[in-house]
């Protein structure tokens, strides 16, 4: 059964729309934390990508695990998930690692997440509206693992403002996509509601 919002079959999906809100609050606040303190120390920023990292994996499986089975492109969110995951696992395992190794684990990891992100959007795009917004997001990652493979010899002050701001923007990215999806969770349970054969005492 659809509607002019999609069919009633997402409502699963798009009833964990806070999944998205909280991903994209991690992101906002790893951005934040970055700009509040642009002299952090390598460590505390494998620390503090680790952890994000980390949470955006377990959000991103937590959006996918019903929504594979439900809506064609989830399968690649849960992909975008647990790579985000693994990567969160190197930085910690890994409390060492020198700069240049560390770019190139948030460049391909940035890459590889967003790939998944933009075929989720591009597979979604007949039954989502707003699908764009997760789509942006996914350019901006690849955008943001590129600049960060071409120049890993960047000083790392201008290091820190890159991942600062490229969190600030694919959080707030993430942020609208959950709230847009609240709006339309609520509209089709009322449709579905509307619709639905009146029980008789």
């Amino acid at each position: 059964m659809t509607t002019g919002y999609g069919k009633f079959e997402l409502f699963p999906v798009t009833a964990r729309w806070w999944a998205l809100v909280l991903r994209g609050l991690a992101a906002v606040a790893f951005g934040i934390l970055t700009f509040v303190k642009p002299s952090i120390s390598l460590l505390a920023l494998v620390i503090l990508w680790g952890a994000y990292a980390l949470v955006d994996g377990v959000f991103a499986i937590v959006l996918s695990i019903r929504g594979a089975r439900m809506v064609p492109g989830w399968g690649w969110l849960l992909a975008g998930g647990i790579v985000s995951i693994g990567a969160g696992v190197i930085a910690f395992a890994w409390p060492g690692i020198t700069a240049v190794a560390l770019l190139a684990v948030i460049a391909a990891w940035a890459v590889l997440t967003g790939i998944a992100e933009i075929v989720t959007a591009i597979r979604l795009r007949r039954h989502l509206r707003g699908e764009w917004m997760l789509a942006a997001g996914g350019i901006l990652s690849v955008v943001f693992g590129v600049l960060l493979a071409a120049r890993p010899a960047a000083g790392a002050l201008a290091v820190t403002w890159l991942i600062g701001l490229y969190a600030l923007l694919f959080g707030a990215t993430l942020v609208g996509l959950g709230f847009r999806l609240r709006k339309w969770a609520h509209i089709t349970e009322q449709a579905a509601a509307m619709l639905r054969p009146p029980t008789h005492a």
